[in-house]
């Protein structure tokens, strides 16, 4: 039996995945953004990822039901927001959510046996710039922010990989499923969305540094692979949170 965190799982994906770890007999610790968003199992921690003070309460949290076999980072903002919104800590906030939030919470937890960071394929249509991370210079544009962050999900995956080796760190593009956050029109199979990330965090699906579309090795952005930008994103990350990713 493992044991299994998965962020931002009181609904979709994320809470798919935890029904099927469960169903298959795994201990399973699921994340509800706040107590009235529990998604009614008993191993729950509760943080809104916006905040970076909430991400550091959930790793307080999570300390008391692990160690983990694995942590499926799913939580996200999706692509329709309509305006940049900077939170407290001076973060975009597509940004803090998607990107900071898994970063610094991988930061300060001890390592699990696996990670697995959910992505997109959007994230193909980037350019990388480490420059304008919090969208100071831009025009707004939620669908880029969306897609540049699941970019950068995909660099820490990859850039956490090579920082612990021994810790399989792989990165998951489930489709563009009939979710809240996908819309209803969204053409892929919903029901093959939440496989993969349970496959890796399980280990049936060997290997670190993978980027995965039905449980199948599939097409990222060359640039994820630059050793260079993965540790420029990393300290970039550090800064913006102040917590260092540590090497074991």
């Amino acid at each position: 039996m493992a044991r299994i965190l998965i962020t931002g799982s009181s609904q979709g994906l994320g809470l798919m995945a935890g029904q099927l770890l469960i169903e298959e007999g795994h201990d399973v610790v699921l994340h509800a953004r706040t107590k009235d968003r529990d998604p009614g199992i008993s191993d729950v921690v509760v943080g809104d990822f916006a905040s970076l003070a909430e991400v550091r309460s959930v790793a307080g949290q999570a300390a008391r039901f692990g160690p983990f076999d694995a942590v499926i980072h799913n939580v996200a903002l999706g692509y329709q927001e309509r305006r940049r919104v900077v939170t407290p800590d001076g973060l975009e906030r597509v940004f803090a959510v998607n990107v900071a939030a898994p970063y610094l919470l991988t930061a300060l937890m001890p390592p699990p046996k696996r990670l697995v960071y959910l992505s997109s394929g959007m994230h193909l249509g980037v350019t990388p710039d480490l420059g304008d991370l919090r969208w100071e210079r831009r025009r707004w544009n939620g669908s880029q922010a969306y897609a540049e962050s699941k970019f950068w999900d995909v660099v820490l995956a990859f850039g956490v990989a090579r920082r612990w080796p021994d810790v399989p760190s792989n990165a998951v593009d489930p489709g563009w499923v009939a979710t809240r956050m996908g819309g209803r029109g969204a053409p892929d199979d919903l029901s093959r969305a939440h496989v993969t990330q349970v496959r890796l965090a399980l280990g049936d699906i060997p290997g670190t540094g993978g980027y995965y579309h039905h449980e199948e090795p599939s097409r990222t952005h060359p640039a994820a692979h630059d050793a260079d930008l993965q540790d420029s994103f990393l300290a970039r990350c550090a800064e913006l949170t102040g917590q260092e990713l540590s090497v074991p």
